[in-house]
């Protein structure tokens, strides 16, 4: 028997289909979402949150519990894994569900979770 799996990509924001469609990590407060964007609507994003993002001050950070304000424990690398192989098969990669994940995908996960100064 054949089967057929179809991937549809749909922008949280306005519900469209899209083959630009990427996942992003919000944080705040110890508090996060992902959310499926096309390019244009993370754009829109990207340009709102500027402000913040930049201010004098403002410091990049991983993430922190909101109790303590220190960083999460992941779990180090495989934690990483995780959500990288996660992120890779919603955006078309072939990866194992086991081993290392290839670099290239690495460095395109990064590219894409990686907020431009």
């Amino acid at each position: 028997m054949a089967q057929k799996v179809v991937t549809t990509y749909v922008d949280d924001l306005t519900g469209e289909e899209s083959t630009d469609i990427a996942t992003h990590s919000i944080l705040i407060d110890g508090a996060g979402v992902e959310i499926d964007l096309a390019d244009e609507n993370y754009e829109k994003l990207l340009e709102l949150l500027n402000p913040y993002l930049h201010a004098d001050g403002a410091r990049r950070i991983r993430g922190t519990t909101k109790a303590t304000g220190k960083p999460k424990q992941t779990g180090g690398r495989k934690a990483d894994s995780s959500a990288i192989r996660a992120w890779a098969k919603s955006n078309g990669y072939e990866v194992n569900d086991r081993g290392r994940v290839p670099a290239s995908v690495r460095e395109e996960y990064q590219k894409a979770n990686t907020v431009a100064p």
